[in-house]
């Protein structure tokens, strides 16, 4: 199914609707992704790649994006973080086939990964592995193993980088820089290309992009992105949506004209 604006928006206002009933907070991070992985699965994704998301506290943005396929229902959507449900805050370990790994501990989906893919390659399978990290979870140094790994043996993998510059606790660059992370990949000899993460057709154009041996697509993005209160506001990692907020931020988004403070609590 093609990508377009209007599937893009809903997309978008399903995932704050979700999270605002679900009464859990990492929407920033969620909405700082959503259009990597809208892009990914409506554009590029075949049918023998496969996908980790390693960042695991983004899941509402691959429920959501599985959800435009018609891969999860309303229905699903509607037991996000709640008791029983197989849409917990995390990707979880069964119960929803397209989701192959439980993560959330940081640093440990690229390394899933390139196990995917080394296996793939030493059954001379097709298909390529993509996988999104966050830009803080390149302070973990299971990511650089995972990265020399890759490289050393080629394997077809897509290493994807959210780069919205905000972690848990502050700036990625006040807690440990390591800009700038495009040279960085470029020194282990990996193709490298730096995108706006927002910008579908450009990140669409990147991942399609086929090399022998890994890729990396380093993506500029906003952690809260559309939604002004939010945007570049690391306490979003955290807070949930009050009724407020909610209305607010889905005003924001169908009409972006529609800005007004609103009081964090």
């Amino acid at each position: 199914m093609p990508l377009t604006p209007e599937l893009l928006l809903n997309a978008k206002l399903r995932l704050l609707q979700m999270h605002y009933e679900g009464g859990t907070g990492h929407i920033g991070g969620n909405l700082s992704c959503l259009d990597i992985l809208m892009a990914l699965y409506h554009n590029v994704l075949g049918p023998l790649d496969k996908f980790v998301l390693s960042k695991g506290h983004s899941a509402g943005s691959l429920y959501i994006t599985l959800w435009s396929l018609g891969l999860l229902s309303d229905d699903d959507l509607k037991t996000f973080h709640k008791d029983g449900t197989r849409l917990s805050g995390h990707p979880p370990v069964h119960g929803i086939p397209e989701i192959p790994f439980a993560t959330g501990s940081l640093g440990h989906g690229l390394s899933l990964a390139a196990g995917l893919a080394l296996a793939k390659k030493l059954k001379g399978g097709k298909g390529r592995l993509f996988c999104l990290t966050s830009d803080g979870e390149w302070n973990e140094g299971s990511n650089w193993e995972a990265l020399i790994f890759s490289r050393h043996h080629r394997l077809n993998l897509t290493i994807i980088i959210d780069q919205n510059g905000l972690q848990g606790m502050g700036r990625t660059c006040d807690i440990a820089d390591m800009e700038p992370l495009v040279d960085k990949f470029r020194a282990f000899r990996l193709q490298t290309m730096e995108v706006d993460g927002h910008d579908v057709e450009a990140v669409t154009s990147a991942l399609r992009r086929v090399e022998e041996g890994p890729v990396a697509v380093v993506a500029r993005t906003k952690k809260g992105c559309g939604v002004s209160f939010m945007e570049g506001l690391f306490e979003w990692h955290y807070l949930p949506l009050s009724p407020e907020s909610y209305q607010q931020a889905v005003e924001e988004l169908t009409n972006p004209c529609a800005t007004r403070s609103v009081t964090l609590s």
